[in-house]
């Protein structure tokens, strides 16, 4: 299963990005989409998930600020992030969990879009 990312870029503090991750492959079903992230000299943390049940869990940091959103039958994955911050920056990973089309679990990651939050 293949990720692709996109939607990254530089914006001024207070402004808005979408982020978007497409999947693609044979896949059968996503038990989670969501989106990660790690800044510069900092571990990988999770910015928000989604679960095939609907459930969403976001990080506290970004509570508030920052919606995902999945479309199924595009098998696509969205990240709205209002109200950006300097300390979002970083580079964003698409996450995404399932079976394939062999009933084998995957665990995939996307290459990664940087994010950058500044004036």
């Amino acid at each position: 299963v293949q990720l692709v990312e996109s939607g990254g870029g530089l914006v001024q503090p207070g402004g808005s990005l979408i982020l978007s991750c497409a999947a693609s492959g044979s896949i059968f079903s996503f038990n989670a989409m969501g989106w990660y992230r790690q800044a510069p000299g900092k571990e990988r943390e999770l910015v928000a998930i989604t679960s095939s049940d609907g459930s969403t869990n976001y990080g506290d940091s970004v509570k508030g600020r920052f919606t995902i959103s999945r479309v199924d039958p595009l098998n696509t994955v969205s990240l709205r992030m209002n109200n950006l911050r300097p300390e979002d920056t970083a580079v964003y990973y698409c996450n995404a969990r399932g079976y394939d089309s062999n009933w084998k679990t995957f665990d995939s990651w996307g290459q990664g879009t940087q994010v950058t939050v500044s004036s």
